[in-house]
């Protein structure tokens, strides 16, 4: 009723004509059987009213499963940052809640804990984790002067830190508000069925009144007259258009889901079809996010898994990011361990002494690195490297860093071949982000990149009249994924990438979005021939309901209206099942 008072009447518009005049009627009808009229005994159509409003709350029903979470996102994103923080003030340490720190207040972080405010760092140093905001995988060292983000996790050490942007200045804050400013948009297929009822309700509201005045004029009765202008409302009633899309929806999700895709928004059937362009983020998504084993060299007779064994049984005892690349296989006891700051970390298995460190710990042993073109090459693939050390002898030199995906080079060639462009979008910096371009074929690389500027580039992109698929993993990801055409996100991301995510690919297969990208195309011509089918059974059947075939004996009363109806929405969703035996 508001549509209609504010002029822009809907498919409910029509809802609320046809089943108020079938209800009335049918009143009138019933008052006039109990009054003893028995040729009204036909004439009621209870039934009608109530198909009529089953089926279109049962298409609601169906496209309210697809509605995206993005409150639950935007609570999540806030939750980021901690709620109380500790200040420092005249030599002591003060718990505080997030709302008592002032900007310049000096506030500190121990090992584990996370930055409470955007800040500096004035004293100390510690290994800290951006990855949620820059994308880099392996922790970033902070010292006096380093800025820090309000959010990131200290691994060890201990700063103290001066408060620089608190609240709705953080850069948190900046993320929230670019997400809440990119989804205050409602996608086309969402709004389809209202700008086509824009016209058809008007149209058909008119058409009944001007069928039951020009009936009347001629001399047709009032009685006849009524029904013929019920009949049209009935009959023109939108069930099988409100099931066109929503079924379509549901069934396409089924077909994804066998492909590991799991839609979260209809309007990707829509938009993915027409996908030109595919943006990826690095960390998480091409690779794994964490760090690896990428190469190891072995110059001692220990076999390999052993060599691993004396590292991760070493590394065990350190509290270094680069330590987490190591699992133990095998148990090894391990004694008199020692930290070497700044270089490495040593220990004694079966009376042997081992060092394990960078390339500094050899100046410490006065040992030369004799093996430059081994190093060369881990240094080439940007890879942290360590030296394994037995008794003055190198052992071992192994390349860490994050690592790719595998099969990811197949999918990137696959798009290719389908003439996709492929672009790589990271935080990390460039030479890093092009060895990782190199290897997997992409030619297209935008490095050092904040959440910000991704966000921006996307919006560009869209901008320019392309259309946009983001894949990426982290809470970093998560404006640039919304400004995007289609947002995808990998399974083991964040809950935050997820959230803000069209798509979530559940097996982590790239080259399922070829085959989402195919779904898309056939799900949107099956959408445009279930609207043909609706409207061309409005076209026929609106002709009959307004009497214009009676001479030929063919006619329709509401009661017929109402099964026509529902056999026009059994047509739409034998169509609809039709999607499911396509392979």
């Amino acid at each position: 009723m508001k549509n209609l008072v504010h002029k822009i009447p809907n498919m409910d518009t029509l809802v609320l004509f046809s089943v108020t005049f079938s209800f009335i009627y049918s009143i009138y009808g019933y008052v006039n059987i109990i009054l003893g009229s028995s040729q009204f005994l036909g004439d009621l159509y209870f039934e009608s009213t109530c198909m009529v409003i089953y089926f279109i709350q049962l298409g609601r029903y169906i496209e309210s499963i697809s509605k995206d979470k993005t409150k639950d996102s935007i609570r999540k994103l806030v939750q980021i940052t901690p709620q109380n923080a500790i200040l420092k003030a005249q030599n002591q340490h003060k718990k505080v809640s997030i709302d008592e720190v002032k900007h310049g207040d000096t506030l500190i972080c121990k090992a584990g804990d996370k930055i409470a405010v955007d800040g500096k760092v004035c004293k100390g140093s510690t290994y800290v984790d951006e990855s949620f905001i820059t994308g880099e995988s392996i922790p970033i060292l902070k010292n006096k002067g380093s800025k820090v983000i309000a959010g990131s996790i200290c691994y060890d050490g201990y700063i103290e830190y001066q408060a620089e942007k608190i609240g709705r200045n953080s850069t948190i804050s900046d993320i929230i508000r670019l997400v809440v400013e990119a989804t205050n948009t409602k996608s086309k297929i969402q709004t389809l069925t209202d700008k086509i009822s824009g016209y058809f309700v008007p149209f058909i509201i008119m058409l009944s009144l001007l069928t039951f005045l020009f009936q009347a004029l001629i001399g047709i009765s009032f009685r006849n007259s009524l029904i013929h202008m019920v009949t049209v409302l009935v009959v023109a009633c939108p069930c099988s258009l409100g099931l066109a899309v929503p079924l379509i929806v549901v069934i396409s999700n089924g077909i994804c889901a066998k492909k590991g895709l799991f839609l979260r928004n209809s309007s990707v059937l829509e938009n993915a079809r027409k996908v030109d362009t595919i943006v990826f983020d690095k960390t998480g998504t091409l690779t794994f996010g964490k760090l690896g084993i990428f190469k190891i060299y072995n110059y001692s007779s220990y076999k390999k898994s052993e060599l691993l064994d004396i590292v991760a049984n070493i590394e065990n005892f350190s509290s270094h990011p680069i330590s987490t690349a190591f699992s133990i296989k095998k148990r090894l006891e391990v004694e008199n361990v020692k930290i070497i700051h700044g270089k490495g970390i040593t220990g004694y298995i079966n009376g042997n002494e081992y060092y394990l460190g960078n390339d500094k710990i050899l100046n410490g042993l006065k040992l030369n690195a004799i093996l430059k073109k081994d190093y060369a090459y881990l240094v080439k693939h940007s890879c942290s490297i360590i030296y394994l050390i037995e008794n003055d002898i190198i052992i071992g030199l192994i390349g860490v860093r994050d690592v790719v995906r595998k099969d990811i080079k197949n999918s990137i060639q696959r798009l290719n071949d389908n003439h996709i462009k492929v672009v790589m979008l990271t935080g990390d910096n460039l030479e890093t982000a092009n060895m990782v371009a190199d290897e997997l074929g992409i030619k297209n690389v935008m490095a050092s990149m904040i959440p910000q500027k991704k966000a921006e580039y996307i919006r560009n992109l869209v901008d320019r009249k392309r259309n946009v698929m983001m894949i990426g993993d982290g809470i970093n990801d998560a404006p640039a994924l919304i400004n995007a055409t289609i947002e995808v996100s990998i399974n083991d991301g964040t809950d935050i990438a997820m959230d803000a995510s069209d798509v979530i690919l559940m097996n982590n297969n790239i080259d399922n979005i070829i085959d989402l990208i195919k779904i898309s195309k056939k799900s949107y011509r099956f959408i445009k021939q279930n609207l043909f089918w609706a409207f061309f059974y409005n076209l026929c059947m609106i002709q009959i309901a307004m009497g214009l075939f009676e001479k030929f004996g063919i006619s329709m009363t509401p009661m017929f209206g109402s099964i026509a109806m529902i056999l026009s929405s059994l047509t739409v969703v034998v169509n609809s099942l039709r999607l499911k035996n396509i392979k």
